[in-house]
């Protein structure tokens, strides 16, 4: 969903002079498309005479070719690059993308109108605040800064105005999620992040009423999942206001479904007032604990401060036994980390929460990490796809250490992180005291010794995954999608897992590994092994069932080790029918790596029939 386009085209057709003179279209390209597709697009209709790019370091490359091509076909057009990876970076932007005139450097929808004022008028550009641009003798030219928007309700909404098309041809919602801001700013300075200049502001809100408006017209338009550009959301009443105002909608239209959210940092009171309310609506949504390391000297070098130990232990508890989704984030590579501090870290943390977002560490323009580079001792490589700086070694890891730890993290990744194994790792640790960092790494190894063309498939994108972020979507679309997964997993149990165990669990953990495969996301019934699937709607929703037989109760076993972080006595093996119920549309998210719209396709189960004991 094109939400910062939508910002600026509100902007200008909502701005009295300019909602006459200009005729505003927003091209929205998936991040599939090539230079060509897009040049050819967008000059179909003759060459545009002015184009802005909401730029970010995946698009750069790609965006800096059409400009260059939009300027051969129509040398006059003026084209604007905004957004995070290029604001205040402007002797680079110029250096690399010459075919560039503008660059804005903080929030745009006030500065575009002011550039077409200009554009129209033959005026100077030296008169906008917040921009670069190069003057006649070829120099670079930045203007002071602009202040922050305070009264953010000035600004036209992008939904309430019409400037974001919701609906496609067959009047079906166009994203795959909706984007809405709350507010804008960041109160915490991180060293690895930017977030569009926010850090270290305060925060400005939208109005309740315009929320509650652009929510019920998607609502209308039956977006099933909102989620929030926010830094931190979950601390303030006006968070509050908002979930309410949710709820509110969704028992009048049946829309939205879940919600999803950067989450506030520390979690107050206000927190888990709103989990709460989300819980008893029904809403959905992942509740993040946002480590990102728990290495004191490490929290130290990234100017960030983390809830104590027994508050984030105590927070995953919670969100555990009220049976809420949850997952954690960590980053690898910041200075002051080395891999025995972040395994540790990684396996602490899994002991609460088995789904964990390890991300490996990128130099992000206008950061802290980047500014104070040499401090630290980066040394990085640009993406072959992208314009990111991936991080090769620092001051305390070498590139030795750093390959072996992007090989744990791409696998850490796929099978944790997106959750295509989950209830095994907490159950082998209960029975074996197995960590979940030793299971993903023996998985993967015994993967890596394998010749089927899916192991040699999985292994190319392992490989490939120290700078190409896209080396997870062939991964799990694999994973997901063929039947040969299971095989090579079932294989992996039987020759490697089930000897790593006691031998009277040996039964419960083959069980709980056959039921982490039948119940990951269902893309195609048929390429999974479930031809006899029923496809209904429950809600308006469409859901797949499908029965399957086990020789143990697993969701209860599951239930009992949340609890109390024991499986108690061997249980005695049976027979257990459960119906399983898989919400349909997710082939087309089978390659994403969103694993927080992912955790709504994993299958729920209901009992068909009690366990009947077997003789052992």
């Amino acid at each position: 969903m094109p939400l910062a386009a939508g910002y600026m085209a509100a902007a200008i057709r909502e701005n009295a002079t300019l909602g006459d003179e200009c005729q505003v279209e927003i091209e929205n390209f998936p991040g599939s498309v090539t230079p060509l597709e897009m040049a050819i697009r967008l000059l179909e209709g003759g060459a545009p005479d002015v184009v802005g790019f909401s730029v970010l370091g995946w698009n750069v490359n790609q965006f800096s070719a059409v400009a260059e091509t939009l300027k051969q076909a129509n040398p006059r057009s003026l084209i604007i690059f905004g957004g995070n990876h290029v604001a205040n970076q402007a002797d680079r932007v110029f250096r690399n993308c010459p075919h560039v005139d503008v660059i804005v450097n903080g929030e745009g929808e006030f500065t575009i109108q002011e550039i077409l004022d200009t554009v129209l008028d033959g005026g100077d550009y030296e008169k906008i605040a917040d921009i670069s641009f190069r003057s006649e003798d070829r120099h670079v030219v930045t203007t002071p800064p602009r202040p922050r928007i305070e009264d953010l309700d000035e600004l036209p909404s992008p939904v309430l105005t019409g400037a974001i098309p919701l609906l496609d041809a067959d009047g079906e919602f166009r994203y795959d999620v909706a984007l809405m801001e709350t507010n804008r700013g960041c109160p915490y300075h991180c060293s690895f992040c930017y977030w569009g200049g926010a850090v270290g502001q305060k925060v400005r809100a939208f109005s309740r009423d315009r929320l509650k408006a652009e929510l019920v017209m998607l609502a209308q338009a039956k977006a099933e999942t909102i989620v929030l550009c926010d830094a931190n959301f979950g601390m303030l009443p006006q968070d509050m206001e908002f979930v309410e105002s949710l709820i509110e909608v969704k028992e009048e239209y049946g829309y939205p479904l879940a919600l999803e959210t950067s989450w506030a940092k520390n979690k107050n009171a206000m927190f888990y007032k709103i989990v709460k309310l989300m819980r008893d609506a029904g809403l959905q949504s992942s509740f993040t604990l946002a480590l990102q390391t728990l290495d004191a000297n490490t929290l130290e070098n990234m100017n960030r401060r983390n809830m104590k130990i027994n508050q984030w232990k105590e927070l995953a508890e919670w969100l555990n036994q009220e049976g809420l989704d949850a997952y954690a984030e960590l980053i690898w590579g910041a200075p002051g980390e080395t891999p025995e501090t972040f395994l540790a870290g990684y396996d602490e943390l899994s002991r609460y929460v088995s789904r964990i977002a390890a991300y490996p560490l990128l130099l992000l323009p206008n950061t802290d990490y980047t500014q104070r580079r040499d401090l630290y001792g980066f040394i990085t490589v640009r993406g072959e796809r992208d314009d990111f700086e991936y991080v090769l070694a620092n001051k305390d890891v070498s590139l030795e250490e750093n390959l072996r730890m992007q090989r744990f993290l791409f696998w850490a990744r796929l099978l944790a992180e997106n959750m295509v194994l989950r209830n095994v790792f907490p159950a082998v640790r209960a029975i074996g005291g197995v960590t979940q960092s030793e299971l993903i790494l023996s998985l993967a190894g015994f993967i890596e010794k394998q010749d089927d063309a899916g192991a040699r498939l999985l292994v190319r994108s392992a490989e490939s995954s120290t700078a190409d972020p896209d080396s997870l979507s062939p991964a799990l679309e694999l994973c997901f999608s063929s039947l040969e997964f299971d095989e090579l997993v079932a294989r992996w149990r039987d020759e490697e897992l089930l000897g790593m165990i006691p031998s009277k669990w040996r039964g419960v953990a083959s069980e709980v590994v056959s039921f982490d495969l039948d119940t990951r996301p269902l893309p195609d019934p048929v390429r999974r092994g479930y031809p006899e699937a029923e496809l209904q709607t429950m809600e308006g929703v469409g859901y797949w069932t499908a029965e399957r037989e086990y020789r143990y109760d697993v969701p209860q076993l599951m239930r009992r080790l949340s609890a109390s972080d024991d499986l108690g006595s061997v249980p005695s093996p049976g027979r257990t029918q459960l119906r399983l119920i898989f919400r349909d549309g997710f082939a087309e998210l089978a390659g994403s790596t969103n694993h927080e719209e992912t955790a709504h396709f994993i299958a729920r189960t209901e009992m068909l029939r009690e366990a009947s004991f077997l003789s052992r």
